[in-house]
C-alpha cells in the first residue's frame, strides 16, 4: 500500500476541517473555557492522532478527536492486509440533563484492494425527550440525504435504529439519527461530498437543539436520572459499539477511544 499519497491526504485534510468546524461551534459555549489538546502516536505502525477534551460550563464533558493511523494488519474480519484508516468522532455530555448526549463520526478506511467510509450521527435524550427536537433531527438528516439520493434516509435512519439498540435493554439508545458502514456511492468524489454533507447536517441540528436546551431549569432529581440513563450509554459502548471494538483491536489510544464515556454514571 502507497503510504501519505495523494487521496489519503487529501481524505486527512477534510477530516480535519470537520474537526475544526465542530470545535469551532462547541467552543462558542464555552467562552471561560478552553479545549484541551493531547497528541498520541500509533504504536502498531504510522500515523497518530488528537484528542481535544473540554469540561466546562455548558459541556460537563465534549471530545472531538481526529485520527490517522497506516496499520501492517486489518483488524477483524471485514478486510486482511495492509490498511490506513482515518476519521474523527466527537461525543457531547451536558451539565443541563435536559440537553441531550449527541454523537457523530465519520471515517474513510483504505486497503489494498478497496476503500469505504461509514459513520453517522444520533442524539440521545437522557430522559427529557422533546418532540420537536427529535423532529428536527430528522427532518434536517433527511433534507440532507435526499439531496444526494432520496433512497438514502430511509435506509441509513432504519440502520442507525437497529444499530443503536440494547438487546439486554430492549430499547433504542436514544431517539436515532442516521448511520452507515462500508459504504460507497461509487465515485471517490461523491463520498467525500457525502461526508460534508453528513457532517454540516450535524453541526446545524446540534447547535439548534443545544441553543434550545442549556438555559432550561433542572432539579438534583433530573440530574440523577440523567446519570441513570448515562450508564446505558456507557453499556452501548462497551459492548456492541463497532468503532470502540475497531479501535482496540488495531491498537489504538485507549484514552480516544474511551472519551465517549460519560463524565458521571451510576448504575
Amino acid at each position: 500500500m502507497q503510504v501519505n499519497s495523494s487521496k489519503q491526504e487529501r481524505v486527512c485534510s477534510l477530516i480535519k476541517n470537520f474537526r475544526d468546524s465542530i470545535i469551532t461551534m462547541y467552543q462558542a459555549y464555552e467562552p471561560e473555557n478552553s479545549f484541551k489538546r493531547t497528541h498520541w502516536s500509533y504504536e502498531k505502525g504510522k500515523g497518530g492522532g488528537e484528542i481535544s477534551l473540554i469540561r466546562g460550563d455548558v459541556f460537563e464533558k465534549a471530545a472531538c478527536n481526529f485520527s490517522a493511523i497506516h496499520g501492517s494488519s486489518f483488524p477483524g474480519k471485514d478486510a486482511s492486509g495492509p490498511f490506513f484508516a482515518t476519521g474523527v468522532s466527537t461525543i457531547t455530555h451536558m451539565l443541563n440533563p435536559k440537553a441531550p448526549t449527541f454523537h457523530f463520526n465519520v471515517r474513510y478506511i483504505e486497503t489494498e484492494s478497496s476503500y469505504w467510509i461509514g459513520g453517522g450521527f444520533d442524539m440521545t435524550p437522557m430522559g427529557f425527550f422533546f418532540d420537536e427536537d427529535t423532529a428536527l433531527l430528522h427532518s434536517q438528516a433527511k433534507q440532507a440525504l435526499d439531496q444526494v439520493n432520496p433512497d438514502l434516509y430511509p435506509k441509513l435512519s432504519e440502520q442507525a435504529k437497529k444499530y443503536f439498540y440494547l438487546p439486554h435493554r430492549k430499547k433504542e439508545r436514544g431517539a436515532g439519527g442516521i448511520f452507515f458502514d462500508h459504504f460507497s456511492l461509487g465515485d471517490f468524489e461523491q463520498d467525500l461530498d457525502f461526508l460534508q454533507r453528513v457532517t454540516s447536517s450535524y453541526i446545524a441540528i446540534a447547535q439548534t437543539i443545544i441553543d434550545r436546551r442549556i438555559s432550561m431549569p433542572w432539579t438534583s432529581e433530573d440530574k440523577k436520572l440523567q446519570n441513570q440513563l448515562r450508564a446505558h450509554y456507557v453499556e452501548f459502548n462497551l459492548i456492541y459499539d463497532r468503532g470502540t471494538r475497531f479501535g482496540f483491536q488495531s491498537g489504538g489510544n485507549p484514552d480516544a477511544i474511551l472519551c465517549s464515556m460519560p463524565p458521571v454514571a451510576t448504575w
